[in-house]
């Protein structure tokens, strides 16, 4: 993968330790991006999933990239602001931003949101602000590039019922802040999106399968994670790239659009007649 003056890409994913963000660096990783891993945990037993951002990046190398393992609390602003500033430092320019950190708890707890722990909303701190904030840092290194992206993960959650107030609040907030990014960043070439992703075969899900009776798990085959990686990739090297900017995507009809598949030569399946599907943006967002 390579920028259109042959350097290799430069990309930051953050919550890369494991699940969606680690599949996303190792997608990248295999186009030869040179790939900044952000998370918290720096040994397995930070997390009851395992995953850090070293194995991560150690990914990111054996899939033919460069992997650059940063930890970064994304509730510490100055903790954001240095990372971004050792980007600039060592290339002066970025061309990918990942935003896929999130703070998840008590997500799949039984109840309603008055019920479930009150640091279920730090999803909105972790999740939707430091998306913003990574952002805001990112802004002046992909605007000195002249091209960029800025991809948020985005889910179905944005319009449906799933997991709650929270997580509804912060898919449909990430999908309006780039929505508005992309508008003011339109005039320097730089896109961002956010991309729907389904259902996924990650450390957490398969815990959480896995503790309820069989009859209860879903029987559908779930999106590796490192096909969003793939469309990412794939919708950065389009030339459809602006022209999509500001738009929530189903990464599954993206992929589709883009000619992408996921590890094993499979479709994953758009959900959007099962669970809704983004709204067309104003015309104002397209302008």
């Amino acid at each position: 993968m390579a920028a259109p003056d042959s350097r290799p890409i430069v990309a930051v994913v953050t919550g890369a330790s494991r699940g969606a963000g680690r599949g996303i660096a190792q997608a990248l990783g295999g186009r030869g991006a040179t790939v900044y891993v952000t998370g918290r945990s720096r040994a397995a037993s930070d997390s009851p999933y395992g995953g850090t951002v070293a194995e991560t990046a150690a990914l990111v190398d054996e899939a033919g990239g460069r992997g650059i393992p940063v930890v970064v609390d994304h509730g510490d602003d100055e903790a954001v602001r240095d990372l971004f500033e050792t980007v600039r430092r060592a290339h002066g320019r970025l061309d990918i931003l990942v935003n896929n950190a999130a703070k998840l708890v008590g997500m799949t707890l039984p109840g309603g949101f008055w019920q479930k722990p009150l640091d279920t909303a730090d999803l909105i701190t972790v999740g939707l602000r430091s998306h913003y904030v990574a952002s805001y840092h990112a802004a002046p290194l992909l605007i000195a590039n002249g091209r960029g992206l800025i991809a948020n993960t985005g889910h179905y959650g944005a319009v449906s019922y799933y997991h709650g107030a929270a997580y509804g609040a912060q898919k449909a907030g990430a999908d309006k802040m780039a929505a508005d990014m992309a508008r003011e960043l339109r005039p320097h070439g730089i896109a961002a999106v956010s991309i729907w992703m389904g259902p996924l075969d990650t450390e957490r899900a398969r815990a959480y399968l896995a503790s309820l009776p069989p009859r209860d798990r879903p029987a559908q085959k779930r999106e590796s994670p490192l096909f969003t990686g793939r469309v990412i990739d794939a919708l950065y090297a389009s030339g459809d790239l602006m022209a999509l900017s500001g738009r929530a995507l189903i990464g599954a009809e993206l992929g589709a659009l883009l000619g992408v598949t996921d590890v094993d030569g499979s479709a994953p399946r758009s959900l959007r007649h099962v669970l809704g599907g983004p709204p067309e943006p104003h015309p104002s967002l397209l302008a």
